[in-house]
């Protein structure tokens, strides 16, 4: 999976693809336009962090390149690649239970906290994009 060298993308089946954990020094952009809602991105090899309309939506420590980002009324589907594991926090909805999948396989149920905040460690090798799913219970 290469990264994302225009930092944030929109692809043809509707889903966003976002961060370049290859870069060096911080970039930005902000004001992308994607059905209706306007995100900003901040990606370098530290970490990635996405906001849709100026609200919290993806974070990954270190930084991971994402694919095919789509959000549903039951969760989150994506494929994530990094050159080290990373600890990734989604925003959800408010105190809900969630599977969570790992490239098909649950690795157990998570709570979001009071915020909506769901945080899970992935296991990542360069060159290799897992896919991740969040599903509600």
């Amino acid at each position: 999976m290469p990264v994302i060298e225009s930092l944030i993308r929109s692809e043809a089946d509707g889903t966003i693809s976002f961060g370049n954990y290859k870069l060096a020094t911080k970039s930005k952009l902000q004001d992308f336009e994607h059905a209706g809602d306007l995100y900003k991105i901040k990606t370098f090899y530290e970490i990635t962090k996405l906001e849709r309309n100026g609200l919290f939506v993806y974070e990954s420590v270190p930084g991971t390149t994402v694919e095919h980002f789509a959000v549903n009324h039951d969760g989150v589907e994506f494929m994530v690649e990094g050159d080290k594991d990373a600890q990734l926090t989604i925003q959800l909805d408010d105190d809900t239970e969630y599977e969570v999948y790992v490239d098909g396989v649950a690795v157990g149920g998570m709570k979001t906290n009071m915020s909506g905040k769901l945080v899970a460690s992935v296991e990542l090798n360069e060159g290799a994009a897992i896919q991740v799913k969040v599903v509600k219970r």
